[in-house]
């Protein structure tokens, strides 16, 4: 009787082995895939599944909170029949419709314009390709990012849509119930500039373009880290004053902006970079004036017709005539009515990074002269 029931213990105990691996070897087979290494991008976990891609985006405002899971399926390939939660894209997409003028400038330098079949906010888009597209009716002209044109959306059949998130902002109101996906471009929301820059290795994942995009992510980040080390080396030691104030509060970058992090990999002092905030500090300028109005180098940046001249600033603002840096005559405009810069450094900080080098350690040669900063006149 006792060998019996030691037989039945054993072959229980067995079967219970056995069903606990299986749950577990479920639970795990879920959880396996080769998981893309992000060094920089804390916003973006990145899972490849034998047929399908897991593409999860961070909360940037709650980052214990998923802002949004997407599951990238090859279009040539039948839907899965079991797919976790998520919104499905079908990749690589062929018409998209893009929101923002830095990830039109992106997909331009990939080699993917050809993907995106229509844009909002066309006036702030300054690509030449992307305008003549959208004169020769190639590229659709939606209107207003805030209120775009619905009729021409759907008229478009767009693949996705891709447009950047805001924190409380409602939803994205009558394009959300065209059922096309809605690609949230959390990317400006990263607290670090290669962290921004990294994500164009999402977005060669959903254009098809995914070893073109770790090549040149690869590329940005060799020539910036390579930047950074000549930063470090130098003997000089200036401190930076940025931007201009906006009627009465001047917006300061927090120290744990992207803007600050690229000061201090540029090493150059500035006065807010024990600031804890990733975005702006709204300030009076009394007190930018009382904390780094001793700033050696002023950098401005705006939009006008032609440059800006010191007599334009003193024109604007009699206030700025008592910062040293305008007294020293060591003040930097970057005009974006005629360059690229918001269309290019978001994705490139390695340019960036050798124009703030070049005006801050002046005795560092080599690097190609100034592409966005210029002194005023």
């Amino acid at each position: 009787m006792k060998q019996i029931l030691l037989s039945a213990y054993i072959v229980m105990a067995a079967l219970l082995l056995l069903s606990c691996g299986g749950r577990s070897g479920a639970a795990s087979a879920l959880q396996q895939g080769d998981t893309l290494h992000f060094r920089y991008a804390s916003l973006l976990t990145v899972t490849r599944q034998a047929d399908y891609t897991v593409a999860s985006v961070r909360n940037p405002w709650d980052t214990l909170r998923t802002l949004h899971t997407y599951i990238l399926v090859p279009a040539a390939t039948e839907l899965p029949a079991h797919l976790p939660p998520g919104t499905v894209v079908r990749t690589p997409l062929r018409k998209a419709l893009v929101y923002s003028s830095v990830h039109c400038s992106l997909l331009h330098t990939l080699g993917v314009l050809d993907a995106v079949g229509g844009v909002c906010d066309l006036r702030y888009i300054k690509l030449p390709d992307v305008q003549e597209r959208c004169r020769q009716g190639v590229m659709t002209d939606c209107g207003d990012g805030l209120n775009p044109d619905l009729e021409r959306v759907i008229d478009m059949h767009p693949d996705a849509i891709l447009l950047s998130p805001f924190e409380n902002s409602g939803g994205y109101g009558r394009i959300e119930k065209l059922n096309v996906p809605i690609v949230e471009c959390a990317d400006y929301m990263e607290t670090s500039a290669l962290g921004r820059a990294e994500w164009m290795r999402f977005y060669g994942l959903l254009f098809g373009v995914e070893a073109k995009a770790d090549s040149l992510f690869a590329q940005v980040e060799q020539r910036y880290q390579a930047l950074k080390q000549q930063a470090a080396q130098s003997v000089t030691s200036l401190s930076v004053l940025p931007d201009l104030k906006t009627g009465a509060t001047w917006y300061m970058p927090g120290g744990r902006s992207t803007v600050g992090g690229l000061f201090k990999d540029a090493s150059v002092r500035y006065a807010y970079a024990d600031d804890t905030h990733s975005g702006s500090i709204p300030l009076a300028f009394e007190t930018v004036f009382d904390k780094a109005g001793d700033a050696d180098v002023w950098l401005i940046r705006y939009n006008r017709d032609r440059d800006m001249t010191y007599a334009d600033l003193q024109s604007d603002f009699v206030g700025y005539s008592a910062l040293k840096a305008f007294k020293t005559r060591r003040v930097f405009g970057c005009n974006t009515a005629h360059v690229s810069y918001y269309e290019e450094a978001p994705f490139r900080p390695d340019y960036l990074l050798a124009d703030y080098i070049q005006i801050f350690h002046p005795e560092i040669g080599d690097l190609g002269g100034l592409r966005y900063f210029c002194p005023l006149k």
